[in-house]
């Protein structure tokens, strides 16, 4: 029968490396053992928690170590109940590690490591209700969400998460960790708009949405899942809105959407600081983590007639800002700004044209000139800009995330004058009277974005082209 190294005598070692050496020599044992299930199941699991004392993940400086060890006993011809015990041994090592390495962030999980816990928590679901979750001070169910929640890549995505979310986010589960499985949810948000969730069930999708409820709303649990203050996820429910926006203009997930998933987010989007903070995090959202994010104008108008029938008109609204303000549909494309505004007519015509000045303060909003213009510079890469009847290239060389220039800001002001003399045309001015039809506070920033661009009337250099094929 196997017979693990004497872990009593690790330290005698005289140096790291022969630690290492010892270590990885467990490991090609662990697996054979594994594989042959030749140990006891009691044995492992005491050998796992001596190695806690260790953290041998950092010592080996290969973690994937952990995930390889829960696939193969989760595969092995163990009972389901002793390959689950056994686990829960490897996934508190796993814990360790993430718990004492504070540069946690270059250890985020991997896309091979996202199954294996995902297998481990539907594990956990089939035999939480065998446990006495008091007596776990950290619960390996709260540790595994813990470590999904660090996750950067849908590529681990895998369908068998639905139900373990539907169950974790409920404020009635055991673990107490909605707020971990919230995060776990965005951390694998592209996921959620692949290919494979086209065969989910209807029924299942539903069920998800309607545990989700509202993103804002957890239960303020201390130490949820009995898990230390260490393990906060850091969640952010503005970023759970941008998956239910994007899930309002996709066909598989539209339906499902209930208001109440808006409840909170209604009232925060009804302040210029929530709608702005929105459109932030909207811009991040389509810079680095899901380029698809309502980029087109098919999309756009689908979020928002869906959001009407929701009765979540400041949510609504916030997806016109979006078009409007940040370039995401391509200026030059006339036919999907045709139809862009149409819908924005019909959307102020019917729900106050009142609400057209929050519209116009946020296309010439000065707090985020930064933001915007590195979206226009890294997503129209190549694309002019055209004063007179001259074309000129962005200048690429600038780097946007520094303090902006006179010159960086001609470019952002050319972007926004074109939205604004868009817009005003839409309504049925034209650009002898639109400064007429706008209210006195409005007129100030206007102007002020005429000052900057020098196009006030007899400039040398207006802006005569007035197809702007710059966003």
């Amino acid at each position: 029968m196997y017979s693990p190294p004497p872990f009593h005598g690790v330290h005698s070692f005289g140096s790291s490396d022969a630690l290492q050496i010892s270590l990885n020599l467990f490991h090609q044992q662990l697996q054979t053992s594994i594989q042959e299930g030749k140990i006891n199941p009691s044995y492992l699991v005491s050998v796992l928690c001596a190695l806690g004392h260790l953290n041998p993940f950092q010592v080996t400086e290969n973690i994937g170590l952990g995930f390889l060890w829960i696939s193969e006993i989760l595969n092995s011809g163990y009972s389901e109940v002793e390959r689950y015990w056994i686990v829960k041994g490897v996934v508190r090592l796993l814990g360790n590690h993430f718990q004492q390495e504070y540069l946690w962030r270059l250890y985020a999980v991997q896309p091979t490591g996202v199954p294996p816990l995902l297998d481990f928590l539907l594990l956990y679901e089939k035999f939480r209700n065998t446990e006495p979750h008091s007596l776990e001070p950290q619960h390996p169910g709260s540790i595994a969400l813990y470590i999904l929640s660090t996750s950067q890549e849908y590529t681990g995505f895998s369908p068998i998460i639905l139900p373990i979310l539907s169950s974790t986010l409920l404020p009635t589960h055991p673990l107490q960790s909605r707020t971990l499985a919230l995060k776990a949810f965005c951390a694998l948000m592209s996921g959620w708009f692949s290919t494979q969730v086209e065969s989910i069930p209807d029924k299942s999708l539903d069920r998800l949405l309607q545990a989700v409820g509202d993103p804002f709303q957890f239960p303020q649990v201390p130490n949820p899942g009995g898990v230390g203050r260490e393990w906060n996820p850091n969640y952010k429910p503005i970023n759970f809105m941008v998956i239910l926006v994007e899930f309002a203009s996709l066909d598989l997930w539209r339906n499902h959407l209930r208001r109440s998933n808006f409840t909170s987010c209604e009232e925060i989007l009804s302040t210029e600081e929530g709608r702005r903070t929105a459109i932030r995090c909207m811009l991040h959202t389509v810079q680095f983590v899901w380029q698809s994010f309502l980029h087109t104008p098919a999309k756009i108008i689908a979020a928002i007639r869906r959001l009407e029938e929701l009765q979540c008109l400041n949510t609504a609204e916030v997806v016109i800002m979006w078009a409007w303000t940040v370039g995401i549909v391509d200026a030059a494309d006339h036919d999907g700004w045709k139809l862009i505004g149409h819908d924005t007519l019909r959307f102020y015509q019917t729900h106050g044209t009142e609400r057209l000045a929050t519209l116009k303060r946020h296309i010439v909003d000065a707090t985020m000139e930064i933001e915007h213009l590195v979206f226009l510079v890294t997503h129209y890469e190549g694309s002019p800009c055209r004063m007179g009847s001259v074309k000129r290239p962005i200048p690429f060389a600038r780097q946007p995330w520094r303090q902006l220039g006179p010159t960086d800001r001609i470019d952002l002001c050319i972007s926004r004058f074109c939205q604004l003399r868009r817009l005003y045309r839409l309504f049925g001015y034209d650009l002898a009277t639109w400064k007429e039809a706008v209210t006195a506070e409005e007129r100030v920033v206007v102007e002020e974005v005429d000052e900057e661009m020098d196009v006030s009337p007899g400039h040398p250099v207006p802006l005569v082209d007035w197809a702007c094929d710059y966003p």
